[in-house]
């Protein structure tokens, strides 16, 4: 799935210049969209890139575009900087074809985990949207081809998972789930933000639009987790015994010095 990973070298910095943010804990200043980063070089690139949190800017750690700023960028406008001209147009495609990546990658995770020819059209029709002219991208209705990939998910969540148990949409801000038996649990949407899932067991948990933030995942079991993204992982807590998807990277700022310690 290397085409639905962000390649900054092959991107405008659209992240960096369409999209606003506010002076916050994850971000030290406020940006306007539109307006380019204070920290964006001339080259697009970010130039505190390897000290982000040190420097306040935790919030850029757990953002990922899945690959829609390279495909914006070089198929959608062909190569063109927005510098050259017509930043208002690519500013406002960029948030819609990130959106449509996001639908690919959980569909490319989909077919890796139960393939499926259903998903496989699927894909296909979604790739062709992220591929067209900007002002048929800007006409998507995007909430409606979210509802019907929604549909092929839930249907192989279903089929994957063994157990009815249900969190879905649950409010577990902080919760004490330490060891737990979380097996094919349902968290779709479930705040967890500053829960602690130390050791708990989540095989084959569905966890899409499950929100992390500052979740400990301290040797936590995680990788049959169904529909676990990067920026979750990286939002959380974990150290070097928290068994990740072969698909996710094990963050640079956790603690993985604390794995012996617990």
């Amino acid at each position: 799935m290397d085409e639905l990973k962000g390649d900054c070298a092959n991107c405008f910095g659209l992240c960096c210049v369409a999209l606003p943010f506010a002076k916050s804990a994850d971000f030290a200043a406020t940006k306007d969209a539109g307006t380019p980063c204070r920290n964006l070089l001339a080259d697009h690139r970010c130039g505190i890139h390897d000290s982000l949190r040190q420097k306040g800017y935790p919030g850029c750690t757990v953002y990922d575009c899945f690959g829609a700023g390279q495909r914006v960028s070089q198929t959608v406008f062909r190569g063109n900087d927005w510098r050259a001209g017509g930043r208002q147009q690519m500013f406002a495609v960029f948030p819609v074809v990130r959106q449509l990546h996001e639908l690919l990658w959980y569909l490319a995770e989909a077919r890796r985990l139960d393939p499926h020819e259903d998903l496989d059209d699927a894909y296909a029709e979604v790739e062709r949207h992220t591929v067209a002219e900007p002002d048929e991208i800007l006409q998507f209705d995007v909430a409606e081809i979210r509802a019907k990939v929604n549909v092929l998910l839930l249907r192989t969540s279903e089929r994957l998972r063994s157990s009815a148990k249900s969190y879905r949409g649950a409010d577990l801000i902080g919760a004490r789930l330490r060891n737990k038996n979380l097996t094919s649990a349902d968290f779709r949407g479930a705040y967890l933000i500053g829960a602690d899932l130390t050791n708990a067991d989540l095989s084959r948990a569905d966890m899409i639009g499950a929100d992390l933030r500052g979740a400990d995942l301290s040797g936590a079991e995680l990788s049959t987790c169904l529909f676990l993204t990067q920026p979750q992982v990286n939002a959380a807590r974990g150290n070097a015994r928290t068994k990740l998807p072969s698909t996710l990277t094990r963050p640079s700022h956790w603690d993985v010095s604390s794995a012996k310690r617990r």
